[in-house]
């Protein structure tokens, strides 16, 4: 019985395809973050997200 297991190839190809993912996350959170932070937001004005909206039922699309 081998004592240690063999290491794939294949294996050696998802561990790189993880961290490559891992990395690629970690640049989608840090540009997320950044956006964030760019947007303009004026104190005890309407909030930008929800301009245009108004309560209740909204009016049909077509």
């Amino acid at each position: 019985m081998p004592t240690h297991p063999k290491i794939t190839a294949a294996k050696r190809q998802r561990e790189r395809d993880k961290a490559e993912r891992r990395k690629d996350k970690e640049l989608k959170r840090a540009a997320r973050k950044q956006a964030k932070q760019t947007v303009a937001r004026v104190e005890g004005g309407p909030d930008p997200d929800l301009a245009g909206m108004r309560p209740g039922p909204q009016p049909p699309l077509y």
